[in-house]
Formats: C-alpha cells, sequence, structure tokens
C-alpha cells in the first residue's frame, strides 16, 4: 500500500482512531442508553436531545471506521475491543437526568480530548482526511458538551 503515509504512521494513526471510535461507540452507546431511561420534569427535552446526539453519534461511527480501513488496518468491531480502547467507562445504573447530563459532558469532552491528542500525528504524517475528520469530531464534541452544560446552569 503506497498512499503516500508511511507504514509506521498508518499504523499509529488507526490506533488512534480506533480509541476515538470506542470512544465513539461508548458515547453513542451511553447516550442512546440516556434517552431510552430518562424521566423528569426535562424527559421531553432531554429525550429528543439525546435522540439528536445518538443519532449524529452513530453516523459518525462510520466515518471514523471506514477511514482506519482505508489506512489499511482492522476496525474494531466488539464490545471487548472496545472496553480495551476507550478512555470514557459505563455507567452503572439508571442516573437521575441531572447526572445523565453531567456523565454526558465528561463522555463529549473525553472524546473531544481523544480526537485532539491524535493532531500533531496526523499534521507530521500529512494525513488531511483524517485531520479533516478530527476537526469534525472536534467541532461537534466541543459544541455538545457546552449545549449539556447549559443545562446544568442555574
Amino acid at each position: 500500500m503506497d498512499i503516500g503515509i508511511s507504514d509506521a504512521d498508518r499504523a499509529k494513526i488507526a490506533q488512534g482512531l480506533s480509541r476515538l471510535l470506542a470512544d465513539s461507540y461508548t458515547l453513542y452507546l451511553m447516550t442512546h442508553n440516556f434517552h431510552w431511561n430518562v424521566t423528569g420534569p426535562m424527559f421531553n427535552t432531554l429525550h429528543l436531545m439525546f435522540m439528536q446526539q445518538y443519532t449524529e453519534q452513530w453516523n459518525a461511527l462510520d466515518i471514523i471506521a471506514e477511514r482506519i480501513r482505508a489506512l489499511g488496518h482492522p476496525a474494531p468491531g466488539t464490545y471487548r475491543e472496545f472496553v480495551k480502547l476507550a478512555s470514557i467507562k459505563e455507567v452503572e445504573g439508571v442516573p437521575k437526568a441531572t447526572e445523565m447530563i453531567r456523565l454526558l459532558v465528561d463522555a463529549q469532552e473525553a472524546t473531544a480530548r481523544t480526537a485532539r491528542s491524535m493532531i500533531p500525528l496526523v499534521e507530521k504524517a500529512n494525513d488531511q482526511p483524517t485531520l479533516d475528520i478530527l476537526t469534525q469530531r472536534l467541532e461537534i464534541h466541543e459544541k455538545t458538551a457546552w449545549m449539556l452544560r447549559s443545562l446544568l446552569e442555574e
């Protein structure tokens, strides 16, 4: 394979994208879980907001996984792999609505940090397609974290 990125850099980028995919999938699952289980006075607002968020996240999973494949590496695709790779931990039980929001803020920020951590390597490797994905994911995760944080203000 010769796309202008060394084998070693492609492997490192694929590894980083695998961590991003794991964080993104864990965030997707958490958001969908909260969509199903949210209760309380903010039910309708949160139920709809969480649906918009998990739908966007679901679509992003394919983009990340396909970039890993385009770099010549297999994309992780099992819960076992995701648990090992993700920086986000699974939530036990069903938290109250406000705690759901806090957990999602933390998970959105963690996913943004994972994406941001890859930028120096991707820039050094001159990998514009991956940089484009990272920039788009950062914008979405930072904006979503801000919107969720705004719900916690009095």
